[in-house]
């Protein structure tokens, strides 16, 4: 077996998909690729021009998939055990659903509002627009953190009892708003807080987080 994923260390979408690998135990090669200026051999196999791309070598070619929910959906289908979606039909449905929740509009308001300003733009060699990032914080991503927190409520884990997709999904981009230099306000959101907390405390986000501080450090301190 041999897996390789094609893609960025810091992108929220690629360390989704090596939160799976690890929570799954697989081994697996990271090659890095830059997806602002990816090399033509990658085009031929991310049509969208987007990271990360899986690649497995035990399937014959082609033997490529691109797209982290994709890649994800695949991973559970093939290495069923831990399972990390809800084997009830409306749970898991409700796991894709967070899944896609943080995909779409988390991803677009941490990503492009404040990461994308903050440590991106400096990886770029140009100037944060600071405007931007306060638009988001203060009016982009407090409902969303609200709908979270009422999300959260009481359990444990979002969907189905059990660590999940939808965790993986909504933890992933929480790190990168971290990364941008942010926490969750604990006084505002206690049980998302707390829940982020528990998420990035687990060995899989952990070592993932630890690996990549020192990356974005070195820009959000330029």
């Amino acid at each position: 077996m041999a897996l390789i994923v094609y893609g960025g260390a810091v992108s929220p979408f690629v360390r989704k998909v090596r939160v799976m690998l690890a929570e799954k135990g697989l081994q697996y090669t990271l090659e890095q690729v830059n997806p602002f200026s990816p090399p033509p051999e990658f085009l031929r196999i991310s049509p969208l021009k987007r990271i990360p791309v899986l690649r497995d070598t035990d399937h014959p070619e082609p033997n490529t998939l691109p797209d982290s929910s994709i890649i994800c959906d695949y991973l559970e289908h093939k290495y069923p055990d831990p399972p990390l979606y809800p084997k009830d039909p409306f749970e898991r449905a409700r796991a894709l659903w967070y899944e896609e929740y943080a995909d779409s509009v988390v991803a677009q308001n941490i990503g492009r509002g404040l990461f994308f300003e903050r440590i991106v733009k400096k990886m770029m060699r140009g100037q944060p627009d600071e405007a931007v990032c306060q638009k988001t914080l203060t009016v982009e991503l407090p409902p969303l953190f609200d709908h979270l927190e009422g999300e959260i409520g009481g359990k444990e884990f979002l969907a189905g009892g059990i660590f999940s997709i939808a965790d993986i999904s909504v933890a992933t981009m929480l790190v990168n708003f971290e990364h941008a230099g942010e926490t969750v306000d604990a006084k505002r959101w206690p049980k998302l807080a707390a829940y982020v907390a528990r998420m990035h405390a687990r060995p899989s986000f952990k070592a993932l987080i630890a690996e990549e501080s020192p990356i974005v450090q070195r820009f959000r301190a330029a």
